[in-house]
């Protein structure tokens, strides 16, 4: 169990870091839902 929350934290850690910011990753994720909405209207 420690394991897992472990991982977990460095993943969530890992993708802030590469953002930058909590707002950029809200971006990013805007961003991969627009992407999803325009594949499903196709």
């Amino acid at each position: 169990m420690k394991t897992l929350i472990s991982l977990l934290c460095v993943t969530s850690f890992a993708l802030l870091a590469g953002c930058n910011t909590v707002k950029g990753m809200g971006q990013d994720l805007q961003k991969a839902g627009e992407k999803i909405e325009n594949s499903v209207k196709k």
